[in-house]
C-alpha cells in the first residue's frame, strides 16, 4: 500500500469522525483541508433512492449555480446559417454542422456541452455512441435542444449545472472552487440540493435523499445532514 503524504494524513484527520454536517460546517472542513497547489473544485455527491434503469426513477435535470462553477466551459453548438452566427456571437468556442460531427466521430471531443438546434438533432442523434456515455448528449429536458441558442450558451457559460443520477443512484456534479467564499460555496450547495429534490421521479419510494457527501478534488469526503441540507 502506498504511504500518504503529510498533506493527505493531514487532511484525513481533520475529518476523521466528522459525519452528518451542517452545509456551513461541512464546506468550512473541505475548504480548510484543501491545500493542494491548483485551486480544487468542491465537488458533492447524492446517494438517491432510486434505479434509473427504470424510466419513473431516473433523476435528471439542471441548475444555475447562484455563485457560478469557477470553471471555463467550452461550449459545442451545432447549428447552421443565422442560429450558428447567434451562437458566435453569444460566447460558443465551437460551431458546426456536418464538419462539427465529422470533428466528434474521429475523437476530437474538445467541449465540455453540447448545445443543438432542433433542425441539427438527425445528425446530432448519429453521435448518440460518442456523447452519450460522457453526458454531452444534447436534451430538450435540459435546455441543450433549443431554438434559443443565445440564452443555451450564456447559461452554459454563466455556471449552469447539468446532473443524471448514474447507475448506482448517485448524483455528482462540481460546485465550484475552494478558492470560493464559504457563504457563496454554501449557497451554490444549497441550490444544487434544492434542484435534486425537485427532481424527484414519480416512480421514487421510501427514502428519496439518502447521504449527502462533499469533498475537494484532492481531499477527503465529509457527509451532510440530508435535513439540513437543502436550508428547508
Amino acid at each position: 500500500m502506498a504511504k500518504l503524504g503529510k498533506r493527505t494524513r493531514a487532511a484525513r484527520e481533520a475529518a476523521a469522525g466528522k459525519d452528518n454536517l451542517s452545509v456551513e460546517d461541512a464546506v468550512a472542513l473541505v475548504k480548510g483541508n484543501a491545500t493542494a497547489k491548483f485551486d480544487e473544485t468542491v465537488e458533492i455527491a447524492m446517494c438517491l433512492g432510486v434505479d434509473p434503469r427504470h424510466a419513473d426513477q431516473m433523476v435528471r435535470g439542471v441548475v444555475s449555480l447562484p455563485n457560478g462553477t469557477g470553471k471555463t466551459v467550452r461550449v459545442a453548438v451545432f447549428a447552421r446559417g443565422p442560429k450558428a452566427d447567434e451562437a458566435t456571437a453569444a460566447g460558443a468556442d465551437i460551431v458546426g454542422a456536418e464538419d462539427l460531427m465529422e470533428q466528434v466521430q474521429s475523437g476530437k471531443i474538445d467541449f465540455d456541452r453540447c448545445i443543438a438546434t432542433p433542425d441539427m438533432m438527425p445528425i446530432v442523434g448519429r453521435l448518440g455512441k460518442v456523447l452519450g456515455p460522457r453526458n454531452l448528449m444534447p436534451n430538450p429536458k435540459v435546455g441543450t435542444v433549443t431554438m434559443d441558442v443565445k440564452q443555451a450558451v450564456e447559461d452554459a457559460k454563466g455556471g449552469q449545472v447539468q446532473f443524471k443520477a448514474e447507475k448506482a443512484g448517485v448524483v455528482h456534479a462540481g460546485v465550484g472552487k475552494a478558492s470560493f467564499d464559504e457563504a457563496k460555496l454554501v449557497e451554490n450547495v444549497r441550490a444544487f440540493v434544492e434542484a435534486v429534490a425537485k427532481a424527484k421521479p414519480t416512480g421514487a419510494k421510501g427514502s428519496y435523499m439518502q447521504k449527502i457527501a462533499l469533498s475537494s478534488t484532492m481531499g477527503p469526503g465529509v457527509t451532510i445532514n440530508v435535513d439540513n441540507a437543502a436550508g428547508n
